[in-house]
C-alpha cells in the first residue's frame, strides 16, 4: 500500500467551493446543519424558550395588582393580605416554571450543541483525507489546527449559549413588548426613543467590534500556524542561530494578535456600559414621566387597555410599577443581544472558514478501473476494466510510461518540459540531477498527486487517469525522503504499509531493510512505543522503518526518493543486498544524490530544467563523458 507521505509545498489556487463570504448565508447554514438533526429536541428547545419567555413577562404583571391592593383610598377603604398572598405566590410559582424551563432547554441545546460539534469534526476530519496534496501546500499545519480547536470552540459557545440566549431574548422581547402597549402605549412610545438611541450606538460601536474580531481570528489562525511551524523546526532555527529573527517575527504576528485583539474588546467592553446606562436613563425617564402624567391626571394619555374604565390612583400606581418592571425586562435581552454581538460575529467567522474547507472541491477519485487480487486467476494481481457490460483484466506487470508529459506546479511556471520514458517491469530506472530539476515531481505524478497538463502516463498500457487513485496507489510501494512515524508501536509502522499484514511479515520485511538490527535493542523490541514522529529514533533509523513499511507492502512498483539519504554508508551497503532481492520482478524508480546507489540501475536519466538531458546505463553515461560524468567524477557537483 502507497504512503501518503507529505511532499514540499509548490505554488496554490483557489480551492473555494462556495461563494463569496456572506454572514447571514453561513448563519443560516450552520443553523440548518445543526436543527435539522435534532428535530425532536429542537422542538423541546422552542417549547421550553417559550414557556422561560413567558414566563419572565407575565410574572411582572401581577405586581400590579399587589401594589393596587397595598394603597389604601377613599375607594378601597382595606388591604385584602389573601390578594397579596395569593398574587406572590402565584409570581413565585410563575418564575420557578420559568427557571425550569431555562434550566432545561440549556441542558438540551449543551446536548446538540456537542453533537453537532462532533458530528462536525467528524466531517472535517473525512474531507481532510480526501483533499487534494495542493490544498495542504496553500495552508499551514497551525491554520488547519486552528480550525479544530478555535474555531470549533467559538461555534460550541454559539450553539450552547448564544443561539438560545438570543431566542429567548427575542421572545421575551415581544411578549413585553406585547403587555407594555397594553398597560401603556405613550410610555412605551418614550421607550422606543431610547431604544433607537440604542440601535444606533450598536451600529456604530459593534460595527468596528465585528471588524477588528473578524482581523484577530485570522491573526490567530496566522500566529498559531507560525508557532506550529517553529516547534517542528526547532533544531533548524538553534542550528543556524536564528532565534533572534524567530522571535522578531513572532513579535510581529503577536503584536498584530494583541493589536487586533484590544481593539476588538475596547470597543466590545464599551458597547456593554453604555447600553446598561442607557437602561438606566430609560427606567428613570419612564418614572418620571409616569409620575408627571399621574401627578396633572393626565390618566388619558398614560393608559391604554389596562385598567378598563377605573382610573383611580392605586390603580394608576400598580401599572407604572408593573410597566416599570417591563422595562427592565425589555431592556435586559436587548444588552445581552448586544454583549453577544462579538460571540455571534466571531463564530460566523469561524464557521465560514470552516465550511470554505469543507466545501473545498475533494481529490478526484479517478476512474472506473480498478486492482483486483486472486479474482482472474489465483493469487494474481490484475486491472479490472470495464468492457461493454462486461470486464477485462489486465495483468498487473508494472509497466509505466511517459509521453510528451508536461507539468508546473503553477500555470505560469513550467517544471517538466516534455518527458518522455519508459519502464518496463523489473527494470529499475534512476534519476540523477541538481536540486528542482523535477526528480521528485515525476515520482508525483505517478501517484497522481497531481494531474500533468498534457501528455500521458500510461500503466501496464492504461492511462493512469482512468484508474481509481486508491487503487493505483496500492499498487505503488514509496519511500520519501520526507519520513514520517506515526504515534504507535514499531510493529504498528512498519505495518502501515500493509494493514493485514501478519507480525511474520513485518518482522521479515525489517530484517530485509536491516532495521531489525535495531528493534531488537529496543526496550520493548517490536513493541516499543513511537512518539512525536520517532523523536527516540536516530534519522538513519527512522528511514530503515520506512524502507520495512515499503518493503511489506509487497507492491509491484517502487518508489525510493532519497531513500537511504539518512543512512551511513555502511548501513546503505549492508540493506543494498535486500533491497537488490525486494526488486526482483519488480519496477522501481530511484531518485539519488549518491550516484553510487544507481550504478546498477537498467537506465539512468540525468535532468536538468526539467527536461533529461541524458539516459542510458552507468557504463554508457560514462562513456559518453557528459553530464553525468561530470557528476560521477566530481568534475561536477550537485546543488
Amino acid at each position: 500500500m502507497a504512503m501518503n507521505n507529505k511532499v514540499m509545498g509548490h505554488g496554490g489556487s483557489n480551492f473555494r467551493g462556495a461563494g463569496a463570504k456572506s454572514p447571514m448565508k453561513t448563519l443560516k447554514r450552520l443553523l440548518g446543519y445543526t436543527f435539522s438533526r435534532y428535530k425532536v429536541a429542537t422542538a423541546f428547545v422552542v417549547l421550553f424558550v417559550l414557556l422561560s419567555a413567558g414566563a419572565t413577562s407575565i410574572g411582572a404583571s401581577f405586581f400590579a395588582p399587589i401594589v393596587k391592593e397595598l394603597i389604601v383610598t377613599p375607594e378601597h377603604p382595606q388591604v385584602d393580605m389573601w390578594v397579596i398572598y395569593r398574587n406572590i405566590i402565584i409570581i413565585a410559582c410563575v418564575y420557578v416554571a420559568g427557571g425550569l424551563s431555562s434550566f432545561a432547554y440549556n441542558r438540551i441545546m449543551m446536548y446538540i450543541a456537542h453533537g453537532t460539534i462532533k458530528k462536525m469534526r467528524d466531517e472535517m476530519f473525512v474531507k481532510m483525507q480526501r483533499l487534494p496534496l495542493r490544498y495542504f501546500d496553500t495552508h499551514t499545519h497551525g491554520e488547519l489546527m486552528s480550525l479544530y480547536t478555535n474555531d470549533i470552540d467559538v461555534m460550541r459557545q454559539l450553539l450552547s449559549q448564544t443561539i438560545p440566549q438570543l431566542i429567548s431574548s427575542a421572545l421575551t422581547i415581544i411578549f413585553v413588548f406585547s403587555f407594555m402597549v397594553y398597560y401603556s402605549a405613550f410610555l412605551t412610545l418614550v421607550i422606543f426613543c431610547v431604544l433607537f438611541i440604542m440601535l444606533l450606538t450598536v451600529k456604530q460601536i459593534g460595527g468596528q467590534s465585528a471588524k477588528y474580531f473578524l482581523k484577530q481570528q485570522d491573526a490567530l489562525g496566522a500566529l498559531n500556524g507560525y508557532v506550529e511551524e517553529m516547534i517542528e523546526g526547532q533544531k533548524v532555527v538553534k542550528v543556524f542561530c536564528h532565534e533572534e529573527k524567530a522571535r522578531e517575527r513572532f513579535k510581529e504576528l503577536n503584536d498584530n494578535l494583541n493589536e487586533t485583539g484590544r481593539k476588538a474588546n475596547s470597543f466590545a467592553f464599551i458597547l456593554g456600559p453604555v447600553n446598561n446606562n442607557l437602561g438606566y436613563l430609560q427606567y428613570v425617564l419612564v418614572a418620571v414621566v409616569g409620575f408627571v402624567l399621574m401627578a396633572t391626571n393626565n390618566v388619558g394619555v398614560l393608559l391604554s387597555g389596562y385598567l378598563a374604565g377605573n382610573t383611580g390612583i392605586a390603580a394608576c400606581a400598580g401599572m407604572l410599577v408593573s410597566f416599570l418592571a417591563f422595562s427592565r425586562q425589555f431592556n435586559m435581552p436587548i444588552q445581552q443581544v448586544t454583549q453577544q454581538f462579538n460571540a455571534i460575529v466571531m463564530a460566523l467567522a469561524g464557521a465560514e472558514r470552516i465550511f470554505e474547507m469543507v466545501d473545498t472541491l475533494p481529490e478526484d477519485g479517478g476512474g472506473e478501473i480498478t486492482l483486483t487480487h486472486g479474482e482472474c486467476a489465483e493469487g494474481v494481481w490484475a486491472w479490472k476494466k470495464p468492457v461493454g457490460g462486461g470486464f477485462e483484466f489486465v495483468p498487473l506487470k508494472g509497466d509505466i510510461r511517459f509521453e510528451n508529459v508536461v507539468f508546473g506546479y503553477d500555470d505560469d511556471k513550467v517544471i517538466l518540459k516534455n518527458i518522455s520514458l519508459y519502464a518496463k517491469p523489473g527494470q529499475k530506472i534512476a534519476f540523477v540531477g541538481s536540486t528542482g530539476a523535477g526528480k521528485t515531481t515525476i515520482t508525483n505524478l505517478i501517484n497522481r498527486f497531481y494531474d500533468v497538463q498534457s501528455g500521458t502516463i500510461t500503466y501496464d498500457g492504461l492511462d493512469i487517469k482512468s484508474i481509481r487513485k486508491d487503487d493505483l496507489r496500492r499498487s505503488l510501494g514509496v519511500v520519501l525522503q520526507d519520513t514520517h512515524l506515526f504515534t504507535g508501536t514499531v510493529m504498528d509502522n512498519i505495518r502501515y504499509g500493509r494493514l493485514n499484514a501478519t507480525d511474520e511479515e513485518c518482522i521479515k520485511a525489517a530484517k530485509l531493510a536491516n532495521a531489525d538490527s535495531f528493534i531488537v535493542h529496543l526496550p520493548e523490541k517490536y513493541d516499543t512505543m513511537i512518539k512525536g514522529d520517532g523523536a527516540n529514533l536516530s534519522q538513519g533509523q527512522r528511514q530503515l522503518l520506512a524502507i520495512a513499511r515499503a518493503m511489506v507492502s509487497e507492491c509491484p512498483v517502487l518508489i525510493l526518493d532519497e531513500a537511504t539519504s539518512s543512512i551511513d554508508t555502511r548501513t546503505e551497503k549492508l540493506i543494498e543486498q535486500g533491497l537488490d532481492k525486494l526488486m526482483e520482478g519488480r519496477t522501481v524508480f530511484v531518485i539519488a544524490h549518491r550516484l553510487s546507489t544507481v550504478r546498477n540501475s537498467h537506465a539512468i536519466m540525468v535532468l536538468e530544467h526539467g527536461e533529461i538531458i541524458e539516459r542510458g546505463s552507468h557504463a554508457d553515461l560514462l562513456e559518453q563523458k557528459g553530464k553525468y560524468y561530470q557528476l560521477y567524477t566530481g568534475a561536477f557537483e550537485l546543488d
